[in-house]
């Protein structure tokens, strides 16, 4: 099996998929997507919008028939935060969706594959006093793996926006060369080079009345000036349930329901669209676009955004990856 791998591009199967931004991360890096799994059927859509409809989606990944999979080197997959994350309730192993690692597990040992990149919040690092790391942890070493990993912000690889993610990467005895090293840090690009969505639908009412109500209530009245917020171009509003924040040169980490970004631009208050939400997770303007050139929602974007693996980060893994491979 080493000798066919080294004859061929790597393939890999893109596991709780949502808009490919792992996917992408990868194809970036020569390797072959050959399938995905996902759920749900909005990201789905924005999916095959993307990249087509050649690769079969596998569905619920706890319920595939794992013999009728085809072979593959890489298994990518950002498993479900929300048992982990800290604005959830935290529930970890009791949540059904925090089984999805053992079934991930099962997939990994019954089509010993060689190698895997795993993502998610970096709340799963010290949930429950950090033993529900050491477990998937210990789960994934017994398998044969390998295992490496670390929190990265996605602002140091070249994508102003604040987002801290635990990466794990596994090498299966046998299938490396050498040991992983993640990837150096890059400088971050200017934020203003990723908002530049001009549609006019985009500008917000700042005479709004949930808006001004909003700038006069407890947490924020007389902390802000509206006139000098305005003079402040590409200057980001995080406009959170009680209490707004401001933010320059990095947008605040998107995630799946925070639909609340707005921004600064030519004396302007514009809403965070869901292009540019796109081009924050790395995605190319030239998949972006397509998102305007179809029926998608902005709204439901921006959720699949929030929730996408940052394209940049999974290029700079992968490339690590492949170097090490046999």
């Amino acid at each position: 099996m080493v000798n066919i791998l080294k004859q061929r591009k790597k393939k890999f199967i893109d596991f709780c998929a949502g808009i490919g931004g792992g996917r992408l991360g990868l194809s970036l890096n020569g390797c072959e997507c050959i399938g995905y799994s996902e759920i749900d059927s909005n990201p789905e859509k924005t999916y095959n919008i993307f990249y087509g409809y050649k690769e079969k989606n596998y569905g619920d990944l706890m319920k595939i028939d794992i013999d009728k999979l085809p072979e593959f080197d890489i298994l990518i997959g950002g498993f479900p935060c929300q048992s982990f994350s800290i604005v959830g309730k935290r529930m970890g192993f009791e949540d059904y969706r925090g089984q999805v690692i053992y079934g991930i597990c099962k997939i990994l040992e019954e089509k010993n594959v060689p190698y895997f990149i795993l993502e998610n919040v970096k709340g799963l690092v010290n949930h429950d006093k950090g033993k529900t790391f050491r477990i998937i942890i210990q789960e994934l070493e017994e398998l044969g793996y390998k295992v490496f990993y670390k929190i990265l912000d996605s602002s140091d690889f070249g994508i102003p926006q604040m987002r801290e993610r635990i990466y794990i990467v596994g090498m299966k005895q046998g299938f490396y060369k050498k040991d992983f090293r993640f990837p150096e840090a890059i400088p971050m690009k200017e934020l203003k080079d990723f908002l530049i969505d001009e549609r006019e639908e985009n500008i917000f009412d700042i005479n709004n009345l949930t808006f001004q109500k909003y700038l006069n209530n407890k947490y924020n009245k007389g902390k802000f000036s509206l006139e000098k917020i305005l003079k402040q171009n590409f200057l980001i509003l995080d406009t959170r349930q009680s209490d707004l924040r401001l933010y320059k040169e990095k947008c605040p980490t998107l995630r799946t329901g925070r639909h609340g970004i707005l921004y600064v631009k030519n004396g302007k208050l514009k809403k965070l669209s869901g292009f540019e939400s796109l081009l924050l997770q790395g995605f190319p303007k030239t998949l972006a676009q397509k998102v305007i050139d179809s029926e998608l929602l902005n709204n439901k974007v921006l959720s699949q955004a929030g929730n996408a693996m940052t394209v940049n980060v999974i290029q700079a893994i992968g490339k690590q990856l492949i170097e090490c491979c046999l």
